[in-house]
């Protein structure tokens, strides 16, 4: 009982010194004590965290103040004195240089005084403002008691950070730390206004606020005077910022200044820094002289450069193969080390970058596959859709998901069934095991979310399923209903391919029907004589190979809007191929067809022959209406010798995989 009454105690204690600066500091272990009671409420929402911005100083009452980008009027009660026009002035003039134009001498904190010494016992945010409020007397200490409270504040967890958040807001002298930034902004060393800067942007301060358009335009002003660490510093800062005219002004002046000195820039980690703020607008000799600066400096990269690198490219939108492949070879080195984050981050800028590196991609899919029971299901998923992005096929993963999807299905609420859906039916999945479980706890989950499901979301979603060769039909005949009822027409930007979905779905309902049976006689038409000119080398080959045009056709257009590139024609036996004409005049059930498609890489999964969904269902649409299909990468067939083309197509033609019938599809579970 006593315990719980000196708990109680502390509790009112800790809450009662948010509301008064007189109350004694609050102890560590209390203030964990306090994130977790009552209910979060943003403190952004607040109407008074809102003045506290805007105000800067709540203490004082007076008119509204401007904005330093925009001049925009904001209502607000304080700050007369500070925030008065003239006084505004007067802080923003310009502090020169001397008349040698030399740097002043970087103030070095004092190490033996007693806040400094304080101040690195402080073990979470609200520990740092509490010293400040009882101890700070200079600039500095406020300087570096803000910066420690980012420190400690962004080595929390998200939850613990948005309660943290709340009680600095919430503090007291966080009002007076912000007056006391805003008056002594000039007054600050470079250090510590990078620095105060990058805590105030970090911590959630918004950037309309006078503090930080003030400390924006001070860095401005003292620009030329910092050194390489301070413009990493503030070239993180500036790429958090959403762009507005002080921002892009220095942004502008950081890109000339990094200009002149990149030369002497050696730091990885300072360059990383410097790309992302730059970003994809930078001009293209600029990347280049990047590139330069870290390939002079490669040697010496560290497996944590490596995972940087990626997501410094990505934001530049530069793919350099010389920097990417021994970043590549780094991670694959200590892929066990790789945070999940970060392994979807290289994900994430592998498909910005276009760089599809099989090898790096099947290390991570491997790792995350080796370790699957470490990682939570929301987390696999967002893995596999990260390499469904990039096309990449990671099977054992992919089979891993779909048991524990089967064991779990309650995982799956909508959101996660629709990702679910996207993935497999675009990388053309069917797990080797227990495939038909699968697909039809897919099926019922599908079925409870039907009552709040989009329209379009039940489109994609059925669509999905059948790419698949399945049809769940109590969503089909809902979204048959909508569509006669023309609720399925949305804007135009999304009419055309919903259109294409609701197209496809109406074929594979009958494709994929157990009740159709292979028709003697396709009904098709000759688009065109002439070829592309990316299948030019195909039809030489293929003349070369028959001895005549008249042997095949180019350009074949079928029913149910589908198309294939050369058709031929041979006996039962396999051993001849028969001219055209001839099997036109003369229909015969014996006679094969055979249906050549030449695809481009996208067309299949990444380093495979794997294709994907939408290939995979023409393909097995074409065996329902009697073709047996080729599949040919065009890309690999264009790089071929011209006698090599002929053998390759001889092979296909004349072998008995050409007339393999594909892997059994879920249609006769329908």
């Amino acid at each position: 009982m006593n315990n719980k009454i000196s708990y109680l105690l502390n509790t009112v204690k800790c809450v009662h010194r948010c509301s008064s600066v007189l109350t004694p500091k609050s102890s560590a272990a209390t203030r964990k004590h306090i994130l977790w009671i009552g209910r979060y409420k943003d403190p952004l929402r607040n109407v008074n965290f809102r003045k506290l911005f805007l105000n800067i100083l709540p203490s004082l009452h007076g008119s509204s103040l401007r904005f330093l980008s925009q001049k925009t009027g904001v209502y607000s009660t304080g700050a007369e004195a500070l925030l008065h026009e003239k006084a505004s002035q007067r802080s923003l003039e310009v502090e020169k240089l001397d008349d040698s134009g030399s740097f002043k001498t970087k103030h070095v904190a004092d190490h033996n005084d007693p806040f400094f010494t304080s101040l690195q016992k402080c073990t979470c945010p609200s520990d740092a403002l509490d010293l400040a409020s009882e101890a700070a007397v200079s600039i500095k200490h406020y300087t570096n008691a803000l910066t420690m409270a980012w420190r400690l504040y962004k080595t929390l967890s998200e939850e613990q950070q948005r309660y943290e958040k709340q009680l600095i807001f919430e503090h007291p002298v966080f009002a007076k730390l912000c007056q006391q930034l805003l008056r002594g902004a000039r007054r600050m060393t470079r250090g510590d206004l990078v620095f105060s800067l990058h805590a105030l942007v970090h911590l959630g301060v918004p950037q309309n606020t006078l503090l930080v358009q003030t400390l924006v335009r001070v860095c401005q002003e003292k620009l030329n005077q910092l050194d390489n660490r301070c413009i990493s510093v503030l070239a993180t800062t500036l790429a958090g910022m959403e762009k507005d005219k002080n921002v892009s002004a220095l942004q502008a002046g950081l890109q000339l200044l990094v200009e002149q000195r990149i030369s002497s820039i050696r730091d990885i980690f300072i360059l990383q820094n410097l790309m992302k703020c730059l970003g994809k607008d930078a001009p293209l000799f600029l990347k280049k002289k990047l590139e330069m600066a870290v390939m002079r400096e490669i040697d010496g990269l560290t497996f944590p450069n490596a995972l940087r690198m990626f997501s410094a490219l990505a934001a530049m939108n530069y793919c350099s193969f010389p920097i990417l492949n021994p970043c590549s070879k780094k991670i694959q080195e200590n892929v066990h080390d790789v945070p999940f984050r970060q392994l979807i981050h290289i994900l994430e800028a592998c498909h910005t970058l276009l760089y599809h590196n099989v090898k790096l991609f099947s290390a991570l899919a491997d790792y995350v596959n080796s370790t699957a029971y470490l990682w939570d299901k929301r987390q696999i998923i967002l893995f596999l859709s990260a390499c469904e992005t990039l096309g990449f096929q990671p099977t054992e993963l992919l089979d891993f998901f779909a048991e524990k999807v089967t064991e779990e299905p309650d995982f799956l609420n909508l959101k996660n069934l629709l990702i679910a859906l996207r993935v497999y039916s675009r990388l053309n999945h069917v797990p080797r095991v227990q495939k038909h479980l699968f697909f039809e706890t897919l099926h019922s989950c599908l079925d409870k979310c039907l009552p709040q499901i989009s329209n379009t979301e039940l489109l994609k979603a059925v669509y999905a399923l059948g790419i698949l060769g399945y049809l769940p039909h109590r969503a089909l005949d809902e979204l048959l209903q909508k569509d006669s009822k023309d609720e399925l027409l949305v804007s135009d930007d999304l009419k055309e391919q919903n259109t294409v979905m609701l197209r496809c779905v109406k074929t594979c309902m009958e494709l994929d029907s157990p009740s159709f049976t292979k028709p003697a006689f396709v009904l098709t038409e000759n688009l065109s004589s002439l070829v592309s000119l990316n299948l030019g080398k195909a039809q030489e080959a293929l003349i070369e190979l028959l001895g005549d045009e008249n042997m095949f056709r180019q350009n074949v257009q079928l029913p149910y809007g589908y198309h294939i590139d050369f058709e031929i024609r041979m006996d039962s036996e396999r051993k001849k191929v028969l001219p055209i004409a001839a099997t036109d005049d003369h229909p015969d059930s014996h006679v094969r067809r055979l249906a050549f498609l030449f695809a481009p890489m996208s067309a299949f999964c990444l380093g495979t022959t794997h294709p994907q969904g939408k290939l995979a269902m023409k393909k097995r649409h074409l065996n329902k209406l009697g073709y047996h299909v080729i599949l040919i990468q065009n890309k690999k067939f264009q790089e071929m010798r011209n006698e090599d083309a002929v053998q390759f197509l001889k092979r296909k033609i004349y072998s008995e995989d050409a007339f393999s019938f594909p892997e059994a599809t879920l249609q006769d579970n329908n």
